[in-house]
């Protein structure tokens, strides 16, 4: 079970996560999270330490950014996975994955977002599969995530794809046993956030590292 803690930062938080056994660490790129990226300073540390992230894959969180926006992204925090948040469609992939094809342009993968209620229905993830590797299924709110709320898992019986996904959406540290029982075997991981923080931006890494030992027991 992969464990993606999302929404860091804080140069000495993200090292002391990235000594734990996780698998994604996020970093948010839209100016309306309080979780987002701001700065050079945090570029400037990623890109000195990168040795320290070379087993944990570092994820960018986007919604509906400019391509341009994207493509200087990857590059600049030498990201392995974007992860689109909005209503970001599929040609709006491919349009990106032809600029990664005619240039030397660090490439990523995409992880699709998408917002989960009742009345969701699982049958739009079709137009996304071979174009992304993973998707992310979330609790639907109006703040595009990050919300601390868990919408009814359920639902996850009626995703009949074969694209892995991620759980995400006000998973607490007490859940873990609760993940484990889930009987889906298109569950990748889950997308850890909010409900882990000592403040926007910055986990209880304790915490997560309990989540972690009860999740992998």
């Amino acid at each position: 079970m992969r464990v993606k803690v999302c929404g860091l930062n804080n140069p000495a938080n993200i090292e002391a996560l990235a000594q734990l056994s996780i698998d994604f660490e996020g970093f948010i790129f839209y100016k309306k999270s309080p979780r987002n990226i701001a700065g050079d300073a945090l570029e400037k540390w990623l890109g000195e330490n990168e040795a320290l992230h070379n087993r944990v894959k570092r994820v960018g969180v986007f919604v509906n950014a400019a391509i341009e926006e994207i493509l200087n992204r990857v590059h600049d925090f030498n990201l392995d996975y974007v992860q689109l948040h909005g209503e970001e469609s599929p040609e709006y992939c491919q349009e990106i994955q032809s600029f990664w094809a005619a240039s030397t342009l660090r490439r990523a993968r995409f992880i699709k977002a998408f917002p989960v209620d009742a009345d969701f229905d699982f049958a739009r993830t079709e137009a996304y599969a071979g174009i992304c590797s993973l998707f992310l299924f979330d609790t639907k709110t109006p703040q595009h995530g990050g919300s601390g709320v868990r919408f009814d898992w359920d639902l996850l019986k009626k995703y009949q794809g074969n694209t892995p996904f991620l759980l995400s959406g006000g998973i607490d540290e007490g859940d873990a046993e609760l993940i484990k029982q889930l009987n889906i075997p298109q569950l990748y991981g889950v997308d850890i956030n909010s409900r882990f923080e000592v403040r926007p931006g910055v986990k209880d890494v304790e915490k997560v590292e309990r989540f972690l030992a009860a999740l992998r027991t």
